[in-house]
């Protein structure tokens, strides 16, 4: 036997049929005949059969058969309803004579009860959302009214700054047209000057010009007598040089050993040791006439070591240039006999290393504290004027201290490319 549409089950309210499924799962242990599906239900605890087994227990009473079943149990308990769903619950489950007017009413009341409560619920939420939406707008008001003193405060600053940023572009522009005032006066100023320094330079070249004619003028009237000058000294120079060999002989003079520079040399070969300097220093002399002057009776030559070594070899350590300079130097000195001083740096050293010297070729290390480049210039300030003495360094500073003192200055480019060419 089957129900009306409104008697179903799905049709009743949401509350009764969760009281249908209460009031069924508290008797469905005892209700006899169970379906394979509600057995497993049925072994729940009380709390878990309406909650787990809805499903089942739904599709279950759609079965007259056990839902009388169901309704034997519950009146054998005799259950008071609880409220008005429950009432209509237990309706719903016992059919009782007159249930479904009884279910019928009761859905209907809770129909409209709900439909109040709803009405109630629904004011209740539209009045909180109307407290929170002028809330919110208060709030809102208040942010605006915040914003604009912000906005006023941030205005008065923008036309404060405008105001500044004009009289400070006043002022530049001031400034910058009275700078090109100035400038202008200054170009005018220069313009003048060099004007008068061309007339200045024209009336000086005029002079120089002059004065070049009356030294041409004077050079060829001193000409002649400066040949006959020269004539008088080379006749001079030769009386002197056979009265010179003569008194060698009457007096038996032996011939000079030692150097006027040798006490200069022990007091330096005796202190310490030292470093390089640089600077070009150019001199109008070759290979070949630098081996001239070597040849010249008792020449002495004195050589910036470092100077020449890293000259000739800049990639090798400061040993292998010492070894390789002074090699070199040892057939030179052999085939010239000059007599030669090779001089190494040595002010920021604490000792002298240790060196192989050649036969002829006497090896200083400056003392500590003193470049090599004061050795060198007590060695010229030793010798006699008039000796041919040779100093070979590019350090322009040395070159002109001793050329003024009587040497002659070599490149060390010279002196390489002469070692070079005899090697």
């Amino acid at each position: 036997m089957s129900t009306t549409t409104e008697q179903t089950l799905d049709a009743l309210p949401g509350a009764v049929r969760t009281r249908v499924l209460a009031r069924t799962a508290e008797v469905l242990p005892d209700v006899p005949h169970l379906p394979p599906s509600l057995r497993r239900v049925a072994a729940f605890a009380p709390a878990r059969r309406a909650r787990l087994g809805a499903g089942a227990i739904t599709a279950a009473l759609a079965d007259d058969e056990l839902r009388e079943r169901v309704a034997v149990q519950l009146q054998a308990r005799g259950p008071a309803a609880l409220d008005a769903a429950d009432e209509v619950a237990l309706a719903w489950l016992l059919r009782p004579e007159g249930w479904a007017l009884v279910v019928a009413d009761g859905v209907r009341r809770l129909g409209e009860r709900a439909g109040a409560e709803g009405r109630d619920a629904e004011v209740e939420r539209l009045r909180a959302r109307l407290e929170r939406a002028e809330q919110a707008q208060r709030e809102l008001r208040a942010s605006h009214r915040v914003q604009v003193e912000e906005y006023k405060a941030e205005i008065s600053a923008l036309r404060r700054r405008l105001g500044e940023a004009r009289a400070a572009e006043r002022a530049a522009r001031t400034g910058e047209e009275q700078e090109l005032r100035d400038a202008e006066a200054a170009r005018a100023e220069a313009e003048a000057r060099a004007g008068a320094q061309h007339k200045e330079v024209r009336r000086l070249r005029a002079q120089v010009a002059a004065l070049e004619e009356e030294l041409a003028a004077g050079r060829r009237s001193t000409r002649t007598a400066k040949d006959e000058a020269t004539l008088r000294a080379r006749v001079l120079l030769e009386t002197v040089l056979d009265a010179a060999g003569g008194l060698q002989r009457e007096l038996g003079l032996p011939p000079v050993s030692g150097s006027p520079g040798d006490r200069v040399e022990a007091e330096v070969a005796g202190a310490g040791e030292q470093d390089p300097a640089g600077g070009p220093v150019r001199a109008p002399v070759t290979p070949a006439l630098l081996e001239q002057y070597l040849a010249m009776p008792r020449a002495r030559l004195l050589v910036d070591g470092y100077n020449v070594s890293k000259t000739a070899w800049p990639q090798s350590s400061l040993e292998a240039q010492r070894i390789r300079l002074l090699q070199a130097l040892a057939p030179v000195v052999a085939r010239t006999g000059a007599e030669t001083t090779v001089v190494f740096d040595a002010a920021a050293a604490g000792r002298r290393p240790v060196v192989m010297t050649p036969r002829g070729v006497k090896v200083l290390f400056s003392p500590e504290g003193v470049i090599a480049d004061d050795v060198i210039r007590d060695l010229v300030g030793a010798e006699p004027s008039g000796r041919v003495v040779l100093v070979v360094t590019s350090d322009g500073e040395l070159g002109a201290d001793v050329a003024r003192a009587g040497a002659r200055v070599v490149t060390s480019d010279v002196l390489v490319a002469l070692l070079g060419r005899t090697g």
